[in-house]
This record gives structure tokens, sequence and C-alpha cells, in this order.
């Protein structure tokens, strides 16, 4: 069809005149169209008008919020709470370093003394900071130390971490604490999360032997054998490595 487009134009035949008016009439309902669109549009916009500005605002206060959140009320806590770990992280390690009086000193640790933090304390009184989860593992360790498993459970699975060193010894330490429980079955579950939670030449190996001596006192062989031939194979230079022949021979007989 042709189309007209130039101003003043006149048809000249009846066929371009029909042809004319039917573009003209096309025309004139696309732009009739768009204008009821827009208009539609404008009359929904106007009536929600005010739930959209609330949208908006909610969006932009909460952005603000989380924003000014970290930095005036985060962000110091975290300061402040890594501050306080100071204090019982020294009666920690005195009480790892010392052969006497370790119980003290992990109670130290644990409790506080003259006006200062300890681990539970900050446990309680910073939740969700870095340093608190770090006191869970702290804690755990320490009960563990003072041979008060349930509790040892208790904060160590609390403690969440990706470090391939700190992750892995806190499953590890669920593990013994399992085992000073006569469960076994549980010990070795833990053990095994911790050598699969990274691969290394201090954890893998010290986890892969609980694991393999663990399934050997529930009589399955034939999974100790596994973890005793990966040390032999993966991890020869290893403390665990000198005398795993002799376990692998136990596996072995009536493996």
């Amino acid at each position: 069809m042709a189309t007209y487009k130039k101003r003043g134009f006149k048809p000249k035949t009846k066929v371009e005149a029909q042809e004319f008016e039917e573009q003209e009439s096309t025309t004139a309902e696309v732009f009739s169209t768009l204008d009821e669109s827009a208009s539609k549009t404008e009359e929904w916009v106007s009536r929600n008008q005010s739930y959209i500005l609330g949208v908006i605002g909610v969006i932009a206060i909460g952005v603000l919020g989380y924003l000014a959140y970290g930095q005036f009320v985060q962000n110091p806590k975290e300061t402040s709470a890594a501050n306080e770990m100071y204090y019982p992280q020294q009666y920690f390690d005195q009480a790892l370093a010392s052969t006497t009086a370790k119980d003290s000193l992990f109670t130290l640790a644990l409790e506080g003394a003259e006006g200062k933090y300890g681990f539970l304390d900050i446990i309680e009184e910073y939740s969700g900071t870095k340093a608190a989860n770090l006191a869970n593992y702290s804690a755990g360790m320490a009960y563990l130390s003072m041979n008060k498993y349930d509790e040892a459970v208790d904060y160590l699975e609390e403690f969440k971490s990706d470090d391939e060193i700190l992750g892995a010894l806190a499953k590890g330490g669920i593990g013994d604490a399992f085992m000073q429980l006569n469960d076994p079955k549980n010990a070795l579950e833990y053990y095994e999360a911790a050598f699969a939670h990274s691969t290394n030449e201090y954890t893998t190996p010290k986890f892969l032997y609980k694991a393999g001596v663990t399934a050997l006192e529930m009589d399955d062989k034939s999974k100790a054998l596994k973890y005793f031939e990966r040390i032999k194979n993966e991890f020869s230079g290893s403390d665990e490595a000198r005398s795993i022949d002799a376990f692998i021979g136990i596996a072995k007989s009536g493996a």
C-alpha cells in the first residue's frame, strides 16, 4: 500500500482517496491506542503513587540501614569483641603450655577474672561477631582439655570456619569428645568429617589415623584399611605413617 507523507497531499483518483482514508484511519487508531495506554499507565501510577513511593522508601531505608549498621554498629562491635579476646586468649595459651594448673588456667580463660571477659562472656555479649565464633572454638577445646566432653561438643558444634586447619581441628575435637563418651559411631563420623574438611599435611593424616583406629574398634577392618593405606600412600612423611604398616597388617587380618 502506498504511503502519503507530504503535507497538502490530495488524492487524484478514487483508489488513492480510499487508500489515503484507510491509512489515516489506521494511524489515528494507533495513536488512539497509545494515548489510551499512556492514560491507563498514568492512572495506575497516580492511584498507586503512595505505594510506589513507600516501596522505594523502604528499599532506600533498608540499604541505608544496612550500611549504617555495618559502619556504626557491627564494625565497632567486631573491634570491641576482638579486643576482649586478648585477655582470655592469654590464659588459654598459658594453659596449653603449662604442665600444671591447666584446669585453673582454662577456667580463667572461660570465665574471665579481674573484671575482664572470658570466652563465655564474649560468646554471650558479642554474638554474631568473628570473635564470638572463635571463642566457641577456644571454649570447646578448653572443655575438652578439662574432660568436660558434653560441653566441648556443644561449643565446638557452634564454631563455623572454612579455615582448613581450625575447621578440621574443631570437627576432630568433637570426634575426640565422643570417643571419651564411649560413642565410637559418632566419633568416626566426626573424624571422617575432619579429614574431609581439607587436605593438608597436618590434620588429614591425623584424623585418617584416628578414623582408622576407631573403625578397628568397631570391627570395620575394610574401612580401617582404606584409611591406613591412604596415610601410607599420600602422607608417607607424616608422624602417623611411622607405624602405619603395623596397623595395615592388623586391618588386613580378616578384612
